[in-house]
């Protein structure tokens, strides 16, 4: 049982764990805004945009459970300052590199850190908070999460407009150090030594299964399915995440416990939570490119137009408890997933002479569904789990949700890709510069300016929105099928009426503040 802290200094030990969940915040969408500035300066392929985004994500995703039981073993607040230092060292080499490969290096650079730092920032809460202030802590460090979700966008496109892409690597620089000097300062140190040892060979087998599994589906649109490097990637990717869940079954104490699968409630909840997550992820990949080459906005322009989805994400925040509290949390997240669903079925409608006004519509309704679904998601299954699984449960769900982002950004970049390089006419255009246009819009564009040719400017808009539209709808169908399995499948709620658990106290903070 951990102690808890009475020292003053809590609430300022509270606002280091508040400045580094701030600065990963808007590092998750800060790199969409600059995606087709890098593209242009750097002559970065669809794929290649990807990899700069995926990067971090499936480091990320591979690392955090194990980042947490080397937190628990060797001291959170080590590790927290280790992760925060690592996140600063890749933003500096992202910030000066000048080729695509050193910034995929630098993201998964700052993949590590980000994994080190997410799980201990909650996890040393118990220590610092009792009972009656814990679920006010954890609203307000989740807020801080959330917040630098809109943040991204506007604070990366105002430094594009006035300095160099690398600027939205910088910024992480100055952030990542105040974290560091206050949890030294602030911070005190905790540990369990009895946790879980931390397994290498488990760690191994998830980062290269994870990262098998995105580099098939990213290289396949470029190389076809039946390529046999695409194949025998996602053929290792089956073999070595079968390898992993045989081996995690087996162990004594797993650190990727399957077995709270078992759990009705809790897998249900979670397979929601990763369906809204890739469909979120594949969303914000593919709109910035529309909103800067297709519509022409700068980059803080397209950083503010996508603040409808946070608009929406708002007030879903704080109309989902309500929700859950009145017809329970089965209703809830089917209910969001059926406006997610509307939302990438109106947005499929969209073409490059609709404008920016039909665009924020659904955008303002994606996010409405977005928070509607995964807010009761995510407390639904962690609920579902006895307290003493919450731990462990909290590490898989996030995990969960971490390889479906990775995979969305895989998955449907590379539809789009592809659906673009079909769409796009290169006729009269020599072979080379009909391969440069062919890799995205922006490289399109590019090749269309060079050669003054209007036509394939507007063949690479038009191209574009209907790979953009193809998204769209294949993230609607997901989440209207997502909805029917979370209608038939996901426990009923008879309590929906009854006084809230801890649990429940705690999700409806995180959406109030």
């Amino acid at each position: 049982m951990a102690t808890v802290t009475t020292d003053a200094r809590r609430w300022w030990a509270l606002g280091a764990l508040v400045a580094s969940m701030l600065t990963l915040g808007f590092d998750m969408t800060i790199l969409n805004v600059a995606l087709p500035t890098m593209a242009a300066d750097l002559g970065a392929t669809t794929g290649q945009q990807q990899w700069m985004a995926d990067a971090y994500v499936v480091v990320f995703a591979a690392l955090m459970l194990p980042a947490g039981l080397l937190g628990d073993r060797f001291g959170r607040r080590r590790m927290l300052i280790t992760g925060l230092g690592i996140f600063l060292a890749g933003s500096l080499v992202g910030a000066l590199a000048d080729d695509v490969t050193a910034v995929i290096a630098a993201r998964a650079v700052m993949g590590v850190g980000a994994a080190l730092v997410t799980p201990l920032s909650l996890s040393v809460l118990p220590t610092l908070f009792g009972p009656e202030e814990r679920a006010k802590a954890v609203g307000i460090t989740s807020a801080a999460s959330a917040l630098g979700l809109p943040l991204g966008p506007i604070i990366g496109g105002w430094l594009l407009n006035h300095f160099w892409w690398g600027s939205v690597f910088l910024i992480n620089v100055p952030m990542a150090a105040i974290g560091i000097a206050a949890c030294l300062f602030l911070l005190p140190e905790t540990k369990d030594p009895a946790s879980p040892k931390v397994d290498t060979v488990s760690t191994a087998l998830a980062a290269s299964g994870l990262g098998a599994l995105v580099y098939g589906i990213i290289e396949a649109p470029t190389r076809g399915w039946g390529d046999p490097l695409v194949v025998a990637m996602l053929g290792a990717a089956v073999l070595l995440v079968a390898a992993l869940v045989l081996r995690e079954r087996r162990v004594e104490r797993p650190m990727l416990d399957m077995t709270l699968l078992a759990h009705r409630g809790f897998l249900f909840n979670t397979v929601a939570a990763t369906l809204v997550t890739f469909i979120l992820t594949g969303l914000l990949f593919v709109l910035p490119p529309y909103l800067q080459a297709v519509l022409g906005h700068d980059a803080l322009g397209t950083g503010v137009r996508l603040l409808p989805m946070m608009g929406g994400l708002l007030v879903a925040s704080r109309l989902a408890p309500k929700v859950v509290a009145r017809f329970g949390a089965r209703a809830a997240v089917s209910a969001g997933l059926v406006v997610l669903a509307f939302a990438g079925l109106l947005g499929s409608r969209t073409t490059a002479d609709s404008g920016y006004g039909f665009v924020a519509l659904w955008l303002t309704v994606t996010g409405l569904g977005f928070g509607l679904s995964l807010i009761p998601a995510m407390n639904g299954g962690l609920s579902a789990l006895p307290r003493d699984r919450a731990g462990s449960g909290s590490g898989l769900l996030m995990t969960m949700r971490q390889v479906g982002g990775a995979i969305g950004i895989a998955l449907l970049g590379s539809l789009l890709a592809g659906t673009f390089r079909d769409r796009l006419d290169v006729t009269g255009l020599p072979a080379s510069a009909a391969d440069t246009a062919g890799e995205s819009v922006v490289a399109a564009h590019l090749v269309a300016e060079r050669a003054g040719s209007a036509e394939l400017a507007a063949s690479a808009n038009s191209a574009y929105v209907h790979g953009m539209g193809v998204v769209l709808l294949v993230c609607g169908i997901a989440a209207l099928v997502s909805a029917l399995l979370a209608a038939a499948f996901l426990p009923g709620t008879p309590d929906a009426h009854e006084p809230e658990s801890p649990d429940m106290a705690a999700a409806g903070a995180d959406a109030r503040q």
